[in-house]
């Protein structure tokens, strides 16, 4: 099994910055993608930011020049750099990778338990 665990959240006001975390622990063979969601009260999870293995980036619309996300493969952390936080970023930001873990040989999809983002104006 794979365990994910974020980290980095906290409160702070519109056009702060923060840095997330996550880092994946257990038995693994290799992680593939890792990914960024984020979800708000009453509002559905949605996908923020995924970076490969080689080092390719993509983001939801809304995050584009603000946040980047990056890697470290040897310590299979991700990172989520927020920069210009509005209060629309306000949300429990959960990290997701896909993963090959002993003794299974096929890829899973892993999910940590979220860290919270608050932004207040």
């Amino acid at each position: 099994q794979v365990k994910l665990v974020e980290s980095g959240g906290g409160s702070v006001q519109a056009g702060g910055s923060l840095r997330l975390s996550c880092v994946a622990s257990g038995s693994i063979f290799s992680v593939n993608v890792m990914r960024w969601y984020r979800q708000a009260p009453g509002k559905q999870r949605e996908w923020v930011a995924v970076i490969t293995s080689g080092g390719m980036r993509s983001y939801v619309d809304s995050v584009k020049g603000r946040f980047l996300i990056s890697r470290d493969n040897d310590k299979n952390t991700v990172y989520l750099q927020m920069n210009s936080l509005k209060p629309e970023d306000t949300a429990v930001y959960y990290c997701n990778a896909v993963a090959i873990s002993p003794p299974s040989l096929n890829p899973q999809v892993y999910w940590g338990q979220g860290t919270q983002v608050t932004v207040s104006s």
